[in-house]
């Protein structure tokens, strides 16, 4: 049983290479830019874990002051911050981010 937050985030991020902290699910998004990351990896066609910040309060403000980021979405590959929407969307439109889940052998949907 994680004692902290920072316990906790850090056993959601070694359970799943690629894992997407976002407001609502990736079915059900609850703002535009945790849509958009949604978007962007179902087009890359990767697999990942999300985590709903709004059914978490402690999440929500931990994983900010782990991360040093303010905002949501926020996606990270093998426990590091890629970041926010404007940087995933930077790097999917430049091939960036393919080339990363390529490089670090992050599973392809089936």
């Amino acid at each position: 049983m994680a004692d902290t937050i920072n316990d906790r985030i850090k056993e959601i991020l070694e359970k799943s290479p690629v894992v997407l902290f976002m407001k609502g699910t990736p079915l059900f998004p609850q703002c535009g830019f945790s849509n958009q990351i949604v978007s962007i990896l179902n087009a890359v066609g990767i697999e990942y874990d999300s985590v709903d910040v709004l059914q978490d309060p402690e999440i929500r403000q931990g994983i900010k002051v782990y991360s040093d980021w303010p905002t949501f979405p926020q996606l990270y590959v093998k426990g590091e911050l890629v970041g926010g929407c404007d940087i995933v969307t930077e790097m999917y439109q430049s091939g960036e981010l393919a080339e990363l889940m390529q490089k670090e052998n992050i599973a392809r949907k089936n």
